[in-house]
């Protein structure tokens, strides 16, 4: 592969990314390419040392979504940080899947354990209406007890859900730079 055609590849794959960043990255790569002919490399030599241009370009996006997020932390950004990341290889996905999946259920059930426990006084409520049964005392003042517990897990929740997400853009960062070898300590 010459490189133009290396170049090429690179660009399309790199579609997702705006015409600044590609025309940076692209850039860089002649630069590797200038060097290497400098050095006396075939431009057919320099394209194999240098790897596949989709497979540098995956890792290239992984690295371009994590940092989007770790800018601006949304849904949208988490999700096509995380596919980014299993698109470096069939391995990624358990290895990043199955934790995110473990993560959104201990999220998502903190909270529902939390807005359950607020509006247990409202079931309280409702219960002698669709049943005809009077609550006794001890079951009123209980769920009062509860909501106040509901919110200090709300609390909780709302530090540990921010928490746990700045822990998986790191553990994401650190899956990107293992499949690229570049690991060589940990933050």
């Amino acid at each position: 592969m010459n490189k133009r055609q290396f170049l090429d590849e690179l660009d399309v794959a790199l579609i997702p990314l705006n015409s600044e960043e590609r025309s940076n990255i692209l850039r860089d790569f002649e630069e590797h390419f200038s060097i290497g002919e400098l050095n006396g490399d075939s431009e057919d030599k320099i394209a194999a040392s240098l790897g596949s241009p989709q497979k540098i370009a995956k890792e290239l996006l992984a690295t371009y979504h994590i940092e989007k997020v770790e800018t601006v932390t949304t849904t949208g950004n988490m999700m096509r940080s995380i596919w980014a990341v299993i698109g470096l290889g069939f391995f990624n996905l358990m290895i990043v899947l199955a934790p995110f999946i473990a993560l959104i259920g201990i999220v998502f059930s903190g909270w529902l354990v939390s807005v359950i426990f607020i509006i247990s006084p409202l079931l309280v409520a409702i219960n002698p209406i669709l049943f005809d049964y009077k609550p006794p005392l001890f079951d009123v003042f209980f769920s009062i007890t509860l909501t106040g517990v509901g919110i200090f897990i709300a609390m909780g929740m709302f530090y540990l859900t921010r928490l746990l997400s700045r822990q998986f853009i790191r553990y994401l960062k650190f899956n990107v730079d293992f499949i690229k070898g570049g690991v060589k300590h940990v933050h």
